[in-house]
């Protein structure tokens, strides 16, 4: 089988990214030769190394670029990512961050950094697909995981970005999700934060 037959055949996966382990069980080769062809493959410009062992097709957005890499585990764009891209905060985030059901880690790749944060089950949601297919969370449940994961141990979220809500911010979605949290002391936390929050909010637009 040449390179472009293997091509085709991955193409019919029907995926964005996968595995080297995926392609040594499509072809029926052993893992060094897939990882070799997909190597030959990334030299011509016809697939694409992500990280270590996952290859993707195509050129994605950072959006995608954020479900691929931590993939198989179920992933949005969320926190400064999605708050930026709903225009509610105006620095731009340095890598792309994201909610994920797998485990938290940053992502170095080719295309940039992907900044992944774990969440409960029962929180994750809250998120609409884009004009590119990625998943990213709306704003107001955006500003949730950030506020959510502000106390964890990383410390990332603690100072959070200037913000300016437009008035078609919906609070009262923002606590719904709040209160789907099972710590009562988290839960406490968060709601608090979001009362400040839409506080000084009013008071910015009474004083506009």
């Amino acid at each position: 089988m040449n390179q472009m037959e293997a091509l085709q055949r991955i193409q019919q996966l029907g995926v964005s990214s996968f595995e080297s382990r995926d392609v040594s069980a499509l072809l029926q080769v052993s893992p060094a030769n897939a990882s070799m062809l997909l190597g030959r493959l990334a030299k011509r410009g016809l697939v694409r190394r992500l990280t270590r062992g996952r290859w993707g097709i195509g050129e994605p957005t950072a959006a995608l670029l954020a479900e691929q890499v931590a993939a198989p585990s179920p992933t949005y764009v969320s926190l400064q990512s999605a708050l930026f891209r709903h225009g509610v905060i105006e620095q731009v985030p340095g890598m792309t961050y994201a909610a994920t059901l797998g485990r938290a880690r940053k992502i170095r790749t080719p295309r940039g950094t992907v900044s992944v944060h774990r969440i409960p089950p029962e929180l994750f949601g809250g998120f609409e697909l884009a004009d590119d297919g990625a998943k990213v969370a709306t704003a107001e449940k955006a500003l949730f995981d950030l506020i959510y994961l502000s106390p964890t141990r990383s410390r990332l979220f603690v100072k959070l970005p200037e913000t300016e809500f437009p008035r078609s911010f919906k609070w009262a979605e923002a606590n719904r999700w709040a209160k789907l949290i099972r710590g009562k002391s988290r839960r406490a936390f968060v709601e608090k934060k979001l009362a400040e929050m839409r506080q000084a909010s009013e008071r910015q637009r009474a004083d506009a």
